[in-house]
Protein backbone atom coordinates (compact mmCIF):
# COMPACT_ATOMS: atom_id res chain seq x y z
CA UNK A 1 0.00 0.00 0.00
CA UNK A 2 2.97 2.42 1.26
CA UNK A 3 5.29 1.66 -1.80
CA UNK A 4 3.03 2.24 -4.83
CA UNK A 5 1.67 5.45 -3.69
CA UNK A 6 5.71 6.45 -2.25
CA UNK A 7 6.31 5.82 -6.13
CA UNK A 8 3.73 7.85 -7.63
CA UNK A 9 4.75 10.30 -5.38
CA UNK A 10 8.44 10.04 -6.21
CA UNK A 11 7.72 10.51 -10.23
CA UNK A 12 5.94 13.38 -10.07
CA UNK A 13 8.24 15.41 -7.97
CA UNK A 14 10.84 13.92 -10.37
CA UNK A 15 9.19 14.88 -13.18
CA UNK A 16 8.59 18.47 -11.80
CA UNK A 17 12.74 18.25 -11.31
CA UNK A 18 12.94 17.52 -15.02
CA UNK A 19 10.56 20.34 -15.68
CA UNK A 20 12.25 23.13 -13.79
CA UNK A 21 15.72 21.46 -15.25
CA UNK A 22 14.47 22.06 -18.71
CA UNK A 23 13.48 25.50 -17.79
CA UNK A 24 17.04 26.18 -16.40
CA UNK A 25 18.77 25.13 -19.83
CA UNK A 26 16.50 27.13 -22.23
CA UNK A 27 16.94 30.11 -19.64
CA UNK A 28 20.34 29.53 -18.33
CA UNK A 29 22.29 32.94 -18.43
CA UNK A 30 25.67 31.08 -19.15
CA UNK A 31 26.78 27.72 -20.65
CA UNK A 32 27.90 26.31 -17.20
CA UNK A 33 24.38 27.00 -15.69
CA UNK A 34 22.89 24.84 -19.05
CA UNK A 35 25.22 22.13 -18.33
CA UNK A 36 24.40 21.81 -14.58
CA UNK A 37 20.74 21.40 -15.91
CA UNK A 38 21.58 18.71 -18.36
CA UNK A 39 23.12 16.86 -15.94
CA UNK A 40 20.23 17.14 -13.91
CA UNK A 41 17.65 15.97 -16.32
CA UNK A 42 20.00 13.16 -17.22
CA UNK A 43 20.06 12.02 -13.91
CA UNK A 44 16.04 12.78 -12.68
CA UNK A 45 15.41 10.70 -16.16
CA UNK A 46 17.64 7.85 -14.80
CA UNK A 47 15.88 7.64 -11.99
CA UNK A 48 12.55 7.70 -13.28
CA UNK A 49 13.66 4.82 -15.17
CA UNK A 50 14.41 2.80 -12.22
CA UNK A 51 11.36 3.90 -10.28
CA UNK A 52 9.29 2.38 -13.12
CA UNK A 53 11.42 -0.72 -13.09
CA UNK A 54 10.77 -1.22 -9.13
CA UNK A 55 6.99 0.04 -9.96
CA UNK A 56 6.84 -2.79 -12.81
CA UNK A 57 9.20 -4.91 -12.39
CA UNK A 58 10.86 -5.12 -15.28
CA UNK A 59 14.79 -5.71 -15.27
CA UNK A 60 14.95 -3.65 -18.57
CA UNK A 61 14.22 -0.55 -16.98
CA UNK A 62 17.62 -0.80 -14.94
CA UNK A 63 19.88 -1.92 -17.83
CA UNK A 64 18.47 1.16 -19.88
CA UNK A 65 19.03 3.21 -16.54
CA UNK A 66 22.86 2.19 -16.23
CA UNK A 67 23.05 3.00 -20.19
CA UNK A 68 21.76 6.66 -19.55
CA UNK A 69 24.13 6.77 -16.06
CA UNK A 70 27.10 6.12 -18.73
CA UNK A 71 26.85 7.76 -21.46
CA UNK A 72 25.16 10.75 -19.04
CA UNK A 73 28.59 10.76 -17.38
CA UNK A 74 30.92 10.78 -20.27
CA UNK A 75 28.32 13.70 -21.95
CA UNK A 76 29.31 15.76 -19.24
CA UNK A 77 33.22 14.87 -19.21
CA UNK A 78 33.27 16.07 -22.58
CA UNK A 79 31.04 19.06 -22.06
CA UNK A 80 33.38 19.96 -18.99
CA UNK A 81 36.36 19.63 -20.99
CA UNK A 82 35.04 22.05 -24.01
CA UNK A 83 33.58 24.52 -21.68
CA UNK A 84 36.95 24.51 -20.05
CA UNK A 85 39.58 24.62 -23.25
CA UNK A 86 37.56 24.61 -25.94
CA UNK A 87 38.62 21.15 -27.39
CA UNK A 88 37.30 17.77 -26.49
CA UNK A 89 40.45 15.66 -28.31
CA UNK A 90 44.09 16.79 -27.47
Amino acid sequence: MILPTAIAVGLVLLALAVLFAAIRLLRGPTAQDRLVALDSIYVSCMLILLLLGIRFGHHLYFEVALLIALLGFAGSVAMAKFLLRGEVIE
